[in-house]
């Protein structure tokens, strides 16, 4: 019975039965709502179902909505993108016309033009052998030798590569040309010749030349891309009495604006004519040489070769049609387009490979060619495609298997990292036994130990407890398998890798007592050019050997190498810390990160603008910077921040070596030094070995004897200043040189 009602018969007990029903009401819900949490609780298998269906309903309003918006961002992205191109290709065409109209209405061009129109028309009017015996003839020549003088300084500037005038009668009567002169029915010269007569300044959709000029591989031929700019000229009073034609080559400007709209791995903007065939380079030539639609030859191209016709399937992925290319129809979006409409279509159609795209496209009549922007579907709509593969069968069961994961980790991790410590407290790692802490940086510890059977000392460096993840892991391992490849006696020697039982990473490398070049130059000043050539020597040995197998050092300093005596020679060179080295080839998004990584004292122009492209050259930038710090006590450039610094490195020129030190330095010196400091990776020495041959034409190289070496060290070592015992990475701090911030020394890896 609904309280409701009780209420309603029983007016004299209002106020009793509104309680006493509004009570039984709340039992009843709490009662039911019990029984409810106790069904679930004990019917677990009942979530799964309501989290599907909940993600099920969720799933479909969710997959609608980002479709929604992804057509409606593909929608004004094209429309942006054809917008952009053919507003870029418009003003191009446009410049050409205006240059054309210029050179046209030029005094000289048009004095000249008319001379050779009037002998052009006395030589047709009279006998057909008056052109070569009549003095008119050569003066025809001298006014054509006149008019290409004429000419040549705007065609030049403006890249034009040939020119004719027409008469009226279409006829060619002087060209850069001479197989031209003369003609009056090349068809495609035809079309423009006849707007342009008509007062109009043209430019043609490109086409095959009707004669020799040379391909943009340098060969000469016929049928090569060929378009041009006509204006017509004037008499005085106004009247066109002829057309001033320039040659332009379509590869270079008119395809490169186009390639400009290539959006992603599929994207591409093109152009095509009223026939249907294309009038650009497609991004997919080499793909269209494998499905049989261009010529397998090192001159095929799609410009003028392509016919955007619809195959009527997907031959990327094994299709062929059953009729010739030429009786295919049209895709839709050409078809369109040359019946003079603009369009959008985000739904998808065929392209001429056949592949789904969507894609935007506009007719230019005054052009007479079509411009498209298409992407391919699989492109346009990766994201709601994963979306839909991955949402209905992992989603749910993702949720919860993470919170039960991480929960899970968290006590697996803190478990772990108290065993960890306990080792570390013992002092004992694996076979080795630590004896002293060396130094702690952001990613390692370096501690001083032995073997316990070898009882040689090393230098050995584990992870830091605090920040062990699966990346700092990757960089840890990657670090050692890249730094064991190196056998040069100049590099670090890489001894032992492992992992204790309770996790703890570390690697075993040779322990070096000696001194790094940031606190040698702090300690003891500017050094000699001949030690400076005989340490920069050493470090090209080191280097070539890591450039030769595809490694890029990237944090070169003085920090990262150090000075010792080792077996019985003195002032040998160690190179540290290959820690932020990367492989030539390496994806550098993919791997870690993209972003700034060196010291930016000693970072190359290329490693601040474009990480991902640095090479060898970058290392030989950063040996340059080095040899600048010893011979001159300074770095390079100087700055109060980082972002001043590195722009510094990217616009400034450095002053030489020789003036900002007392002591003397070598011509040879100095170029190879600011050699290696050139901007352009160019014009500096293009390898490590290139730089020593620089080095060791220099006067003072090897000059640096033993006894010399020997002398040092035993002053050194008498206590002028105390040795600095270090692992081979330095990840501990060290001194250092008198630059404006001491933070511009560290290493930057983000």
């Amino acid at each position: 019975m609904n309280p409701l009602d009780l209420f309603r018969r029983h007016p004299g007990k209002r106020g009793v039965n509104r309680n006493a029903h509004m009570t039984w009401a709340s039992r009843s819900l709490s009662h039911s709502m019990n029984r409810a949490g106790l069904f679930f609780r004990r019917q677990l298998w009942v979530w799964p179902i309501v989290a599907i269906v909940l993600l099920s309903t969720a799933g479909y309003y969710v997959q609608s909505s980002i479709e929604t918006t992804i057509k409606g961002n593909l929608t004004s992205g094209l429309q942006t993108l054809i917008t952009v191109e053919i507003s870029m290709l418009e003003n191009y065409l446009s410049v050409q016309q205006s240059n054309a109209e210029t050179m046209a209405n030029d005094r000289q061009v048009r004095r000249l033009a008319y001379g050779l129109l009037d002998i052009e028309s006395s030589a047709a009017n009279g006998d057909p052998g008056a052109a070569v015996s009549d003095p008119s003839a050569a003066g025809s020549s001298a006014l054509q030798v006149a008019l290409t003088k004429e000419l040549s300084p705007a065609m030049n500037a403006q890249d034009y590569i040939g020119y004719f005038i027409a008469d009226k009668s279409k006829t060619i009567v002087a060209a850069s040309n001479a197989a031209l002169v003369g003609q009056n029915s090349i068809k495609e010269f035809q079309r423009f010749l006849s707007r342009t007569l008509d007062g109009e300044t043209v430019v043609s959709p490109p086409f095959p030349s009707v004669t020799i000029i040379d391909s943009i591989d340098g060969v000469s031929r016929v049928g090569q891309p060929t378009m041009y700019v006509s204006a017509p000229l004037r008499d005085e009073s106004f009247q066109v009495v002829g057309a001033l034609a320039l040659q332009i080559r379509p590869e270079r400007e008119f395809t490169r604006i186009l390639q400009l709209g290539r959006v992603g791995d599929s994207g591409e903007t093109y152009a095509f004519n009223s026939d249907g065939v294309m009038v650009s380079n497609s991004r997919f030539d080499e793909e269209m040489i494998l499905l049989g639609l261009l010529a397998d030859n090192e001159q095929s191209a799609s410009i003028l070769n392509l016919a955007i016709r619809d195959p009527g399937g997907d031959m990327t992925t094994g299709f062929r049609p059953n009729l010739r290319r030429s009786r295919l129809p049209l895709t839709r979006m050409a078809a369109d387009a040359i019946d003079g409409n603009s369009g959008i279509d985000v739904d998808g159609y065929r392209d001429y490979r056949g592949v789904p795209v969507v894609g935007a496209w506009k007719w230019l009549p005054e052009y007479e060619i079509g411009v498209a922007s298409e992407v391919d579907v699989a492109q346009a709509f990766r994201p709601l495609m994963i979306l839909g593969r991955v949402f209905w069968t992992l989603y749910g069961m993702l949720v919860i298997a993470s919170i039960a994961i991480f929960i899970f980790t968290i006590l697996v991790a803190r478990a772990r990292r108290e065993a960890q410590k306990a080792v570390v407290e013992a002092q004992q790692l694996g076979q080795y036994t630590l004896e002293a802490k060396l130094g702690e940086g952001a990613m390692g510890v370096v501690y001083k130990g032995h073997h316990a059977m070898m009882r040689r000392p090393t230098a050995i460096k584990m992870l830091n407890l605090d920040n062990v993840n699966d990346a700092s892991i990757s960089r840890f391992e990657r670090e050692v398998k890249i730094t064991c490849q190196l056998t040069h006696p100049n590099t670090i020697a890489i001894y032992d890798y492992g992992r204790t039982p309770e996790g703890v990473f570390y690697y075993a490398m040779e322990y070096i007592e000696g001194v790094d070049l940031q606190t040698l130059v702090a300690t003891y000043g500017p050094q000699s050019q001949n030690r400076v050539i005989h340490i920069l020597l050493q470090i090209c040995g080191s280097l070539f050997e890591a450039h030769t197998q595809g490694l890029v050092h990237r944090d070169i300093k003085p920090a990262n190498i150090m000075l010792c005596q080792r077996g019985c020679e003195s002032d040998v060179v160690k190179v540290l810390d290959f820690g932020l080295v990367k492989t030539i080839d390496e994806n550098e998004d993919g791997n870690r990160g993209g972003g700034l990584s060196g010291t930016p004292l000693y970072m190359s122009p290329e490693a601040i603008q474009s990480p991902m492209t640095i090479d060898a050259r970058s290392d030989i930038y950063a040996v340059g910077a080095v040899g600048y710090f010893l011979l001159t006590g300074q770095c390079v450039f100087q700055a109060d921040d980082v972002g001043q610094l590195c722009q510094k490195q990217i616009d400034e020129s450095p002053v030489s070596p020789s003036a900002r030190c007392n002591n003397p330095i070598s011509q040879q010196l100095e170029y190879a030094i600011l050699a290696c400091l050139e901007k352009s990776r160019a014009k500096r020495p293009q390898t490590a070995r290139d730089l020593a041959k620089l080095l060791e034409k220099c006067p003072e190289a090897r000059s640096w004897t033993a006894a010399d070496g020997d002398g040092w060290w035993s002053r050194h070592e008498r206590g002028e200043s105390q040795p600095q015992s270090a692992a081979v990475d330095q990840v501990a701090s060290s001194p250092r040189s008198s630059v404006k911030m001491d933070d511009l020394d560290q290493t930057m890896d983000s």
